[in-house]
C-alpha cells in the first residue's frame, strides 16, 4: 500500500463522525437502563450528572484514557447523534466532585446495570446451571507527581494506586467485570478480599447465574478472609496455596503411585503406550488449613498439586528428591471436580490477568486525578464501559462475543460515518465493504430494536 501525493486534508465537514458505534453501543446502554439507574441512585451534587457519566463512559468506549481525550466527542456531527455532550473540563470538574459514598453509589448502578445487559443480550453470561467463574486478582497503576492521593509504594516496587478487580465468566462466555475497586498503592493485596468476593457473588447471581460457581484466586488471596466468603456464598474456592511448611509436608505425603500425567503444553502423547508423556503430573491430598485461627475457623479440603520436572535441579533441601527435581503448584479447593479437571479449572484464573490488561490498555492507562476519590470513580466508570464493550461484542456475535476491547473498538466502535438528514430522520451512511458490516448490524439491530437496513 502507497499513499497518494495528490491529497489536499481540509477538516471543513460538520456530518463526519469517526465513531459511528457510539451510537449503538449507547442506545444498548440507555435501553438496559443505565439513564434511569443515574437518576435514581447518583447524588453527586453537581449540575445533570446523568449526562455527565454517560458522556464520560462514551469517551472511554472510543478510547479515551485521559480527561483531555473527552474532546474526541465534539467532533463533525457528534451533536447531531447525542445530547448531552460535555467538554473535557466540565467532566474533570464532575470526576473531583465525587466522594467515597458516590463511588459506591456509581459501583451500586454498574453492578445492576450489568444484571440488566445480561437479560437484555442474553449471550453476554449465558447464565442458568452452566459453571462460572468469579476471578479475583489486583495490579499496580504506577502514577507520577507528588499530589497523587493515596500513592504509595507496592509489592511491584513502583510508586501507584492499587486496583482490585474481581472477574466474572463462563465456559462459554468472555470475562465482564462483577466489582472493581481502587485502594492505596501500598495494601496488601488480600485486604478487603472477602468484601469484594461477597460483592462479585451477588452481582452473579444478580445477572442470573444460578448454577456451581467457583471462586479463583493466586496465593496472595491465600487466607481465611477469602476462602470464608467462598464457604458463607456456598460456592466453591480455589485459591493457589504458599508453601509454607504444612503444605510442603502435605505434598511429600503424596505416594510416588498418586501422580497422574496430564495433558500439558509441549506434551507428547505415545502412541504404544497409549498415554500422554509429559513432564507435567498432577495428584491430590486431604489438609486442614488455617489451624493457627479458632476451631470453627479451620478448614478441611482438597490440596491439588501439579508439579513439573526441572530442567536444571537445585541442591538437596534436605527432603529428598521430591522438591529438588519438580516444581510443585499446589491450590486448595473445596470443588468436587475430577482431579485433571480441576487443575485445568485452576490455571483458567489467569483470564483476570487479561481483563486487567485490557483495562491498562484502556482507561486505565492513566489515573488522571490527584484526588483519590476522582481517580476511584474513574475506575467505576471504566468498569461501565468495558462492560458494554463485551455487552456489544456479544450482540455482534461472533468472533467479537469473546473480541478484546481494542478488537472491538477497532471493528464496531470507532467506524466512519457521513450524516444525511431526510425530513426528520438522519441517516448514517457507513464506508462500502467494512469487513465486519454483519456483526456491526446485528449490535444496532438488538441495541435499537430494529431490523430496518442502515444506509
Amino acid at each position: 500500500m502507497k499513499a497518494s501525493h495528490t491529497v489536499t486534508p481540509v477538516f471543513d465537514d460538520p456530518n463526519l463522525v469517526s465513531a459511528a458505534g457510539l451510537l449503538p453501543v449507547m442506545r444498548l446502554a440507555e435501553t438496559a437502563g443505565l439513564h434511569k439507574l443515574l437518576g435514581q441512585r447518583l447524588t453527586v451534587e453537581a449540575p445533570n450528572p446523568t449526562a455527565k457519566t454517560a458522556s464520560i463512559v462514551a469517551g472511554m468506549l472510543a478510547g479515551a484514557d485521559s480527561i483531555d481525550d473527552f474532546d474526541l466527542l465534539r467532533h463533525g456531527g457528534m451533536k447531531r447523534l447525542f445530547s448531552g455532550i460535555r467538554a473535557p473540563s466540565t467532566l474533570g470538574t464532575y470526576l473531583r466532585s465525587f466522594t467515597h459514598g458516590h463511588v459506591q453509589q456509581l459501583d451500586a448502578v454498574s453492578s445492576q446495570l450489568l444484571a440488566d445487559l445480561a437479560t437484555q443480550v442474553p449471550d453476554l453470561i449465558a447464565g442458568g446451571d452452566e459453571i462460572a467463574f468469579v476471578d479475583v486478582d489486583d495490579t499496580v497503576r504506577e502514577v507520577h507527581g507528588y499530589a497523587k492521593q493515596g500513592a504509595a509504594f507496592g509489592y511491584s516496587g513502583v510508586r501507584g494506586l492499587n486496583t482490585q478487580v474481581a472477574v466474572l465468566s463462563t465456559p462459554t462466555t468472555a470475562p465482564v467485570i462483577a466489582r472493581a475497586r481502587l485502594r492505596r498503592g501500598n495494601v496488601a493485596s488480600h485486604t478487603g478480599a472477602g468484601r469484594l468476593l461477597a460483592q462479585a457473588i451477588g452481582t452473579a447471581r444478580a445477572a442470573g447465574v444460578t448454577g456451581q460457581i467457583l471462586a479463583r484466586a493466586d496465593s496472595a488471596y491465600f487466607g481465611h478472609p477469602f476462602v470464608g466468603a467462598a464457604l458463607r456464598a456456598r460456592v466453591w474456592f480455589s485459591v493457589t496455596a504458599r508453601m509454607n511448611p504444612q503444605i510442603r509436608a502435605a505434598i511429600a505425603g503424596i505416594g510416588e503411585d498418586s501422580w497422574t500425567a496430564i495433558e500439558y503444553p509441549n506434551s507428547v502423547y505415545d502412541e504404544d503406550e497409549k498415554r500422554w508423556v509429559s513432564d507435567a503430573e498432577v495428584a491430590e491430598t486431604e489438609v486442614t488449613i488455617f489451624t493457627s485461627r479458632r476451631k470453627r475457623e479451620h478448614v478441611t479440603c482438597r490440596l491439588v498439586v501439579r508439579r513439573v520436572k526441572r530442567l536444571n535441579p537445585v541442591a538437596d533441601t534436605g527432603q529428598g528428591e521430591l522438591f529438588t527435581a519438580h516444581r510443585h503448584h499446589a491450590f486448595v479447593t473445596n470443588s468436587t471436580l475430577p482431579l485433571v479437571e480441576a487443575d485445568a479449572r485452576h490455571r483458567d484464573h489467569a483470564i483476570v490477568e487479561q481483563v486487567i490488561a485490557e483495562l491498562k490498555d484502556g482507561p486505565l492507562a492513566h489515573l488522571p486525578s490527584g484526588k483519590y476519590a476522582a481517580n476511584a470513580a474513574w475506575l467505576a466508570h471504566a468498569v461501565i464501559a468495558f462492560n458494554l464493550a463485551r455487552a456489544a461484542g456479544a450482540a455482534a456475535a461472533g468472533r467479537h462475543a469473546r473480541a478484546r476491547w481494542a478488537t472491538l473498538r477497532t471493528h464496531l466502535i470507532n467506524i466512519p460515518a457521513r450524516i444525511a438528514s431526510s425530513g426528520r430522520r438522519l441517516t448514517l451512511h457507513l464506508p462500502t465493504y467494512w469487513p465486519w458490516e454483519s456483526a456491526w448490524r446485528n449490535l444496532f439491530d438488538i441495541a435499537t430494536g430494529s431490523h430496518q437496513a442502515v444506509t
